[in-house]
Formats: structure tokens, sequence, C-alpha cells
């Protein structure tokens, strides 16, 4: 079992839990549309490709709708299941890549949109696939930010997001400093800065 694994047993758990019409961190959704997300996600790229062509707009709109229609307990069952055979994500490897930081973050969009939720203990296997997984794409998440911006976890390693004239600092545990580069409000980090330049980063984020 691996981190991506984990989370997605976990998320599943949790669906079954608060059922088809609890909150998500993600805006105007809730869990019923984030598990259809991620059955689209990982079984109908044909759906998906009506998001960047309008041509095929309605057609992504009509399988996401009959996805959305099924039985809660077997649309999180096929969220549970994983892709399918001829899918690359259900390869072990490139799971653990691609989809440990989203099935994380995606989790965590179930649980903190719960009230009085708090942030998961550390654990440094979950954290250093996450670590890895914000080291390949935080310079895309912070590169439009118009200073510099450097995240820094408990143990003082960094990532430098983005070079600039001068420089945010944002500090927290791993996982939290994931969910600010997924734009997520739900989180706990501090910032070193300026705080004109603070308030720049967080409307960079805020706006994903």
């Amino acid at each position: 079992m691996g981190v991506a694994s984990d989370e997605r047993q976990q998320l599943c758990e949790l669906f079954d839990r608060v059922g088809p019409d609890a909150p998500t961190l993600c805006e105007g959704w809730t869990t019923r549309d984030l598990a259809v997300h991620l059955v689209v996600r990982e079984r109908r790229p044909d759906a998906l490709a009506g998001k960047l062509l309008q041509r095929l707009a309605d057609r992504g709109e009509r399988i996401e709708s009959e996805i959305g229609d099924r039985p809660w307990p077997e649309l999180v069952d096929m969220v549970r299941q994983g892709p399918p055979k001829w899918n690359p994500l259900g390869l072990s490897a490139v799971d653990e890549t691609v989809n440990s930081a989203e099935f994380y973050v995606h989790h965590e969009d179930v649980r903190r949109a719960q009230p009085g939720w708090e942030p998961r203990p550390s654990d440094p296997a979950r954290d250093e696939a996450l670590w890895k997984a914000l080291s390949r794409t935080a310079k895309v998440f912070y590169g439009r930010s118009p200073v510099g911006v450097v995240l820094r976890r408990p143990d003082g390693t960094e990532i430098a997001a983005r070079r600039g004239p001068r420089t945010v600092r944002i500090n927290g545990e791993t996982g939290e400093l994931l969910l600010h580069a997924f734009g997520r409000k739900q989180v706990r980090v501090t910032f070193d800065g300026n705080e004109a330049d603070v308030l720049a980063v967080e409307d960079l984020r805020r706006s994903l």
C-alpha cells in the first residue's frame, strides 16, 4: 500500500460516513460532485475532453450527469476500485507519483469542510511523498507570484517556488504547504515577509 492508495481508501471511508450531500472545500461542490470528478478523471477521459473543446461540452456534461445519478454506494465503490486496467494510473508507481497529492488534497477537502477539524498527525512516509509532489509542482502553483516564494517545513528544508526581488516564506507542515499551494483556505501556515507581499501571494492563491 502506498500513500495514494491509503488516501483513496480513507477518503472513501469518509464518503461512506458523511454521505453524498456533505460540503467540501471545492467551492460549489458536494461530496457527490467530488466523487463524480474522481470517477470521470480515472474512467472517462472522453468527458474530460469537454472541458477543453466546446463542441464536446454537451457530451461531457451528459457523461458526468449519468455517473452522478448512480446510487451513492455504487459511486463510492467506483472511486474505491480506482482506474481500469487500461489506464496507466492503475500502475502502482504511476498511481503513487500522480495520485498521492490528488487524493490527499481531496481527502482534506472533505475532512476540513466538517466542523471541528484538526490537522492529522504527521506521517513520515506520507509527508515525504507529498514533499516530492510539491517539489515537482511548486513553480507551477506560484509561477505568477509578483514576489519570490519559499516553502519551508519544520525541519528547515525549503523549496524555492518562485524567485523575485523580495521573498515571502511560507512555513508549515508538508501537508499544510501542499494545501496552500492548491489554493485551499483551511490551512495552518505562517508567513515571513512584507505584509503587502504576503497579501499579494494570498490573492494569487485565492484566484485558483
